[in-house]
């Protein structure tokens, strides 16, 4: 590691980079939330119960799927690094050794969600909503694996700077994606009505495709030709293995506790009635695309942050982890406020019936509030992995996610907390959440003061196995 010679970054420069680079990747994350926002509405205009069932399902693939795109995520650090020290052939060989871990999640996931009933039971989702959710959920066990290759994909070009086919994959697939969610749905040319099942069936098709397009792309293109990604595949290295996991067990528990807490909050809204639920998936559908900023800037900021490192230059990384985290706390407070000012124009959007509407407006608050510390405490954690600092946050997740948010949210709710009556009312469960995502974006920052300013830590996250 070398200090002398560090080229302490023109800010300029250096936010350039990082609006690039966090830009494309936003532009694609919200193509892919606009998957979810199609079927929202489409299934809303199908039923209500298909929109009930929708948020249900939904809820559960997010929380297991997601936890599983962060644990591939979480390798992103590791090849910027590769890619910061020059080692081209490297990254390659580091890429196909990912693909044993890729597998080993696929064949996880894939049991959970075609045997989803142990997991609706605990949770009391109504009996009438079972059957649907699980065909929904058992289409979607089917889409892992393509899906799962993609992310892998991309979160190889993302690593090397280069996220800009990915996101052209995303943004065309958006073109499939609607109309194959519509026709699916409502049924014509033959096909019958599949309601919220439809929209799966779609998923599927579509990343199907996009896992097809970029292996492509990967095997055709030449840019791809000086990380000589098509070598042999070698056996398991257990090391770079070990390595692997220590990264992406505790980051992809992290997320799963992240996203369950958030998803489990639909869960237990289904109680409350499918009124009640179908205006949390509105809200819940808006703040996850508020939520693709601070994911496109995290993203964006651990590659450079991980470059700096590789390259041997810990005072630059450090400066641009805090040049990252000023621009998403600015961005973040300007989509809170618009969030706030157009949330009936938003909600009206969706065409909801007026009780939904009306409910939705309301949560519509709380998203805004929500989101402001979701921004600081997300791209945190991406600038913490660069330091091979996961455990810790995994266990503010559990104290304060599980614990002060849902559980919190759950008795106010449900039956009161301290000197609070019972809301009996999904904002119950936005209200806890919020208060818990302040106490944890305090405490990430401080854990990145702390780790970032730190030789020895530096020292530790170039030093660890690759």
């Amino acid at each position: 590691m070398t200090n002398a010679a560090s080229p302490l970054p023109q800010l300029g420069h250096e936010s350039r980079v990082l609006a690039r680079h966090a830009g494309t990747v936003w532009l694609g994350q919200l193509a892919v939330m606009a998957y979810g926002v199609t079927d929202t509405v489409v299934a809303g205009r199908h039923a209500t119960e298909s929109l009930a069932a929708l948020s249900v399902g939904s809820a559960v693939y997010i929380s297991v799927s997601v936890a599983l795109f962060s644990v591939i995520q979480a390798l992103l650090p590791i090849w910027s690094r590769l890619h910061g020290a020059g080692e081209q052939a490297a990254v390659g060989a580091s890429l196909r050794q990912s693909l044993y871990l890729c597998g080993a999640a696929i064949a996880l996931g894939m049991a959970v969600l075609m045997f989803p009933g142990p997991m609706l039971r605990w949770t009391r989702v109504p009996p009438e909503q079972e059957a649907a959710v699980t065909a929904y959920l058992q289409v979607l066990a089917w889409s892992l694996t393509p899906a799962l290759l993609f992310r892998l994909y991309a979160t190889f070009n993302q690593s090397l700077g280069r996220p800009q086919m990915v996101t052209w994959l995303q943004v065309a697939a958006l073109g499939l994606k609607v109309p194959l969610s519509i026709w699916f749905t409502f049924g014509g040319a033959g096909l019958p009505a599949l309601g919220a099942v439809g929209c799966a069936w779609a998923t599927l098709v579509v990343y199907t495709a996009l896992c097809a397009l970029g292996l492509t792309l990967m095997r055709r293109h030449t840019w791809y030709r000086p990380y000589r990604i098509w070598q042999p595949m070698e056996a398991p290295d257990w090391r770079q293995l070990r390595g692997f996991l220590q990264l992406g067990i505790p980051a992809g528990l992290s997320v799963l506790v992240e996203v369950s807490a958030f998803t489990l909050m639909a869960l237990y809204s289904a109680r409350l009635g499918a009124v009640a639920l179908a205006a949390h998936q509105i809200a819940s559908n808006l703040a996850a695309v508020l939520y693709m900023m601070p994911l496109s800037m995290g993203i964006a900021l651990s590659a450079r942050v991980g470059f700096w490192l590789g390259a041997g230059h810990p005072d630059t990384a450090r400066r641009v982890a805090w040049l990252g985290l000023g621009v998403t706390a600015a961005v973040a407070a300007g989509g809170a406020g618009l969030m706030w000012l157009a949330r009936t124009a938003i909600v009206g959007g969706y065409g909801p019936a007026p009780d939904v509407a009306q409910l939705a407006i309301t949560l519509l608050g709380l998203v805004a509030l929500y989101h402001l510390a979701d921004a600081l405490q997300s791209v945190s954690l991406f600038v913490l992995r660069c330091y091979g600092v996961t455990l810790q946050p995994l266990l503010i997740y559990c104290l304060l996610l599980w614990g002060a948010g849902l559980y919190g949210g759950y008795h106010l709710a449900y039956s009161g907390l301290g000197p609070w009556p019972a809301l009996h009312s999904p904002g119950a469960f936005w209200l806890a959440s919020t208060c818990a995502l302040v106490v944890v974006a305090g405490l990430f920052l401080l854990l990145v003061w702390r780790h970032a300013r730190s030789p020895e830590d530096a020292h530790r996250a170039l030093a660890a196995p690759l």
